[in-house]
């Protein structure tokens, strides 16, 4: 009878856990996972692409130190952040992440328009062959980076919705942090590159002084 007891219990918390959401949840949460490991093989594949790149544009084009020296610093930034699981479930860690990446792409940027100065360059075989496989790593990123979009999105979504909401708080599934629009549109926007052979340190660009302020009243 005992033995009848623990049976009939286990099939009605099984079916209770199932029927609030808890298997679609753990389903969800490894699609997140995965979706997210493919972000990041991809962002380190462009990152491993950079020293190669900026090798070959130095070789035709050392005076451009400026620029060269960005994009080796923004990868260098890029790469610094620990990629941990946990990562995806931090807000403030997936923001730092966020603006890194949004920064090294904002560099090669630059560092492509000035290449547009360089012929002999554009016509290596070296340089064309590391922006091919550039151009298709920053495609392969995209896609990446919208299927974990629309993963925590569908996760984002049953954690919040009745009654698997209840289930998540009891199994402390919380929201997780997604790319933002705001980000992307910053990332797209052309970057405005002034050819000059200044480093960073002999940069002599002024600054602007900030506008009076209008007398009191």
């Amino acid at each position: 009878m005992r033995n009848l007891v623990f049976g009939l219990t286990a099939v009605v918390v099984a079916f209770g856990t199932a029927g609030c959401g808890y298997n679609k949840l753990q389903n969800q949460d490894e699609a997140v996972k995965a979706a997210w490991s493919e972000v990041v093989n991809q962002y380190q594949r462009r990152a491993d692409l950079v020293p190669n790149l900026v090798a070959t544009v130095k070789g035709f084009a050392a005076q451009e130190e400026r620029v060269l020296v960005g994009v080796t610093e923004a990868r260098a930034k890029a790469t610094s952040i620990q990629l941990t699981p946990e990562l995806i479930n931090d807000p403030a860690a997936f923001a730092k992440f966020q603006a890194a990446q949004g920064e090294l792409t904002q560099a090669l940027k630059s560092l492509l328009v000035t290449v547009e100065r360089y012929p002999e360059l554009k016509s290596d075989a070296n340089f064309r062959d590391l922006s091919v496989q550039l151009e298709g790593t920053e495609n392969r990123i995209t896609v990446a980076r919208n299927r974990y979009i629309d993963a925590v999105r569908a996760f984002n979504v049953t954690v919040r919705e009745f009654p698997t909401n209840l289930t998540a708080n009891m199994f402390d599934y919380e929201v997780k942090p997604n790319f933002s629009v705001e980000n992307e549109a910053a990332v797209a926007t052309a970057p405005a590159v002034q050819f000059d052979n200044s480093t960073p340190s002999q940069s002599t660009t002024p600054v602007e002084a900030p506008p009076p302020a209008p007398p009191a009243n």
